[in-house]
């Protein structure tokens, strides 16, 4: 099985001018197989939109926990967003080029940012690397962040893979 595994942050990032100061960077990167789409954003429907459960039951638990002070769900954030475009899964686009895809939401205790690009890797493969960038206003976003990164970092490796075995199928 391909597995995603973590990559230095991409320098011809869109985002790249938000590394600075960012309480939250990472990538992860996955092999495509020759049979996936070229298309960025097909790819990152692929990756975010059909989650396992258990990724599921964990966006609910954070939805129920942080609503109780007065932080946005995952819902209302897709809601908002689909009024204003196009989402995927529930981040709203806010930017797309041939290879670069990017979604986000900001809300009072954090900005958020995920990029997807479709790249070629050091074997000249092509490859679906993500990255995150998170930058936090106040302590509950410090909190949050603190609480949810691991989780973050698991769902992301297992979304990546998830979409690969599908595009296998």
């Amino acid at each position: 099985m391909t597995k995603a595994r973590a990559v230095p942050m991409p320098s011809n990032s869109v985002l790249a001018p938000l590394y600075t100061g960012a309480d939250l960077l990472d990538a992860f990167a996955i092999r495509l197989p020759a049979e996936a789409s070229n298309d960025v954003e097909v790819l990152a429907r692929a990756a975010f939109e059909r989650q396992a459960w258990w990724i599921r039951v964990l966006t609910f638990i954070r939805d129920v926990v942080m609503m109780t002070v007065g932080v946005t769900s995952s819902r209302a954030v897709g809601l908002a967003g689909a009024a204003r475009g196009p989402v995927i899964g529930y981040l709203p686009v806010l930017s797309k080029t041939a290879t670069e895809l990017v979604v986000g939401a900001d809300d009072r205790h954090l900005d958020f940012r995920a990029t997807i690009q479709l790249r070629a890797d050091a074997e000249n493969e092509r490859e679906l690397v993500t990255s995150t960038v998170v930058h936090c206003h106040n302590r509950l976003g410090r909190v949050y962040l603190a609480t949810i990164a691991p989780f973050h970092r698991l769902i992301v490796r297992a979304n990546l893979e998830r979409a690969v075995r599908a595009m296998k199928a």
